[in-house]
């Protein structure tokens, strides 16, 4: 990242790290008394000039590709899937191409204890690791197609409510990012 420019991103061909050690310290609950959700980790995506004017968009925004959450204790990883395995490389850079996947949640209850995340982004393959001794690997056809985006590491606090006095706090004891 380079401070006042939205144009110096990363593929996946050119690959990138980010380590955290984080806590969600504290987090509001909803009317049945469940946690909210937070967002703690993010690879987003970024179309190029190029490809903004080549479908008509107003701006440079792609979907992201992963979403860590942290969701009742745990920690959630959500990715992206092409709705169209055919569809165009032109197709695929719209938004309304890709949907969610299922999700994984890891093994660990972390619930306000620090934990480590460790995403490993590859030429078709991306790796999240969770406490130094767990992961899930992506690769294939999805993971194939997003190279055609540039990307960004996002880290932080995303809380997923619009419920009145939702809160969430969450601290990193350390941040790492590599390419």
């Amino acid at each position: 990242m380079v401070p006042g420019s939205n144009n110096t991103n990363w593929t996946f061909e050119q690959g990138g790290n980010m380590k955290g050690r984080l806590a969600v310290t504290d987090i509001s609950k909803d009317e049945d008394d469940k946690p909210h959700r937070v967002i703690i980790m993010q690879i987003h995506g970024r179309l190029t000039n190029a490809q903004r004017d080549l479908i008509g968009e107003d701006d440079n925004n792609a979907p992201p590709m992963l979403k860590i959450y942290w969701q009742n204790g745990r920690v959630r990883v959500k990715t992206k899937v092409l709705k169209d395995e055919n569809a165009s490389d032109t197709e695929i850079l719209h938004k309304d191409a890709w949907t969610d996947d299922d999700g994984h949640y890891f093994d660990g209850f972390v619930n306000n204890d620090p934990f480590t995340l460790e995403i490993k982004a590859s030429k078709g393959r991306m790796e999240i690791i969770f406490n130094e001794d767990e992961s899930v690997v992506y690769e294939g056809l999805d993971i194939d197609r997003w190279g055609v985006f540039e990307n960004y590491f996002k880290a932080g606090n995303y809380l997923q409510t619009t419920d009145e006095g939702a809160f969430s706090k969450v601290k990193y004891y350390e941040l790492e990012v590599t390419h």
